[in-house]
């Protein structure tokens, strides 16, 4: 990675199932300065069942009239569209990613040749497809929205015990839009110790501020839906950035890192030259004559910092002037003894 942070520009099922409108979210992620596009790579049929009710939030944004079998079926792309999408991303200079959601999934991906698996939250526990995606042994990122720190630590080990060795955790909280104080971003940290992993997370609250957050708090990964209107009609596209959106929280992520530094605490060379200038030194009260004697009374604790810093000045006190030291003038070691 050549920033500190991955940022993965989420476009999800916002293309509406038409390759033409994705093609315009890997061109707006690329403006926008993302790291990663990703999709999302399933069969209707292979995921949900022909009368699985929408998730609340699916039925706030597209209505009670369908299943969700009829919603995301009208989502789908074809194998042959994702090997455009890919090659578009690859000529637009972008890593081109996208979650698969079956076996047969992950095999399309892998011939395609995606860099990264995603698993997304709600397959944490489906060890079949776990096992398929760590024997392609290729770097995974496993979000763990819904679950406990057990399921955590099974889909881990299920993952490492079937060939997977490079895995980042996401935090997250599953819903759509998320409210912020459910984010519980300090369980970033928790993930960290825990289990001894990379910790990005996945964002699905409104805006930008929560994932610049996770950044200042370490995050590795972030990963942002976003869409090119959020009118369009569709599941996600409300809880979606625009394009300019993304664009900003990409420009401050990459601010924050330049903030996070290396964690040495030590001044900066223009604190150096500050230092100065806003710092003290010991000085002189009076006209000091040679061999007077100092006390209290003839020194005092001014700027700027370039004699003797105040913390000597129990070591200054009943020592002698080598040399004449004119009143308000800063005191050095090489005029005392």
């Amino acid at each position: 990675m050549q920033n500190p942070c991955f940022i993965i520009a989420e476009a999800g099922v916002n293309h509406n199932g038409d390759v033409d409108l994705a093609e315009k979210l890997i061109d707006a992620a690329v403006a926008a300065g993302a790291d990663a596009v990703k999709f999302q790579t399933f069969k209707a049929e292979k995921t949900v069942t022909l009368t699985a009710e929408k998730a609340e939030y699916q039925k706030s944004m597209t209505g009670t009239n369908e299943s969700q079998y009829e919603m995301i079926k009208k989502l789908e792309l074809s194998d042959a569209d994702y090997w455009v999408l890919s090659k578009h991303a690859q000529k637009a200079g972008i890593f081109f990613l996208s979650t698969p959601f079956d076996e047969e999934s992950v095999d399309l991906l892998d011939q395609i040749g995606v860099p990264v698996f995603k698993i997304p939250s709600g397959e944490i526990t489906n060890l079949p497809l776990l096992k398929k995606i760590a024997q392609k042994s290729k770097p995974i990122i496993l979000s763990t929205g819904m679950a406990t720190l057990g399921e955590i630590e099974e889909a881990l080990n299920y993952l490492k015990q079937h060939g997977a060795e490079d895995i980042i955790l996401l935090h997250c909280t599953t819903n759509y839009p998320a409210p912020v104080a459910s984010v519980n971003l300090c369980a970033m940290e928790t993930l960290r110790c825990a289990f001894q992993v990379p910790v990005g997370y996945s964002d699905h609250t409104e805006g930008i501020t929560i994932p610049i957050a996770a950044v200042a708090m370490g995050a590795c990964v972030i990963e942002k839906h976003f869409t090119l209107d959020r009118t369009l009609p569709g599941p996600d596209h409300r809880a979606s950035l625009e394009p300019q959106e993304l664009a900003m929280m990409v420009k401050v992520v990459r601010d924050v890192e330049l903030a996070r530094g290396n964690g040495i605490k030590s001044p900066t060379e223009e604190e150096e030259a500050i230092k100065r200038v806003a710092r003290r030194s010991i000085v002189a009260t009076r006209d000091i004559r040679v061999g007077d004697v100092l006390t209290e009374g003839d020194v005092a604790i001014k700027r700027p910092g370039t004699g003797i810093e105040p913390r000597y000045l129990g070591a200054v006190m009943r020592m002698k002037a080598k040399v004449p030291i004119q009143r308000d003038q800063v005191i050095q070691w090489d005029m005392i003894e």
